[in-house]
């Protein structure tokens, strides 16, 4: 009886409210000094031709419901932004999926991680020993 008890007093839970994408869009759109209509017009994917519309834009501002956005709406947003389109997926990928890429590190270190992937391996290993010999790897306690 008493387990039911609690399970009765428990409240539900209410989703995290993420957004690193929409403060990342509006902090990107306010330092171009570019006002919402402005901003959509230059959100025009360079390869599919996709645009962003003012509305969406607006909706993900202000938090309102909206279609997380495609792979051509990123690419997009990073023209209208003036950002690789990397720093776009991970902010997207936090708050639309939940996956946050790197935990800690500063932009620059994280922009350095997606160049690694597309370094052949033999050439991320001598990468690594080279940064090795600059910043020893910690040893274990």
């Amino acid at each position: 009886m008493a387990a039911y008890e609690d399970q009765a007093v428990q409240h539900p839970r209410v989703p995290e409210r993420r957004q690193q994408f929409a403060d990342l869009i509006r902090r990107r759109r306010a330092e171009l000094n570019l006002g919402l209509t402005a901003f959509a017009a230059r959100a025009v994917d360079p390869a599919s031709g996709v645009k962003v519309s003012r509305g969406w834009i607006h909706r993900l501002e202000k938090g309102e419901p909206i279609t997380p956005p495609v792979v051509e709406e990123l690419r997009a947003l990073a023209v209208a932004s003036e950002l690789p389109l990397e720093h776009l997926q991970d902010a997207a990928g936090a708050q639309f999926h939940g996956v946050d890429a790197l935990k800690s590190g500063s932009t620059e270190s994280k922009a350095y991680v997606h160049k690694l992937d597309q370094l052949p391996a033999d050439q991320r290993d001598r990468l690594l020993r080279l940064i090795d010999t600059l910043v020893p790897p910690r040893e274990e306690s």
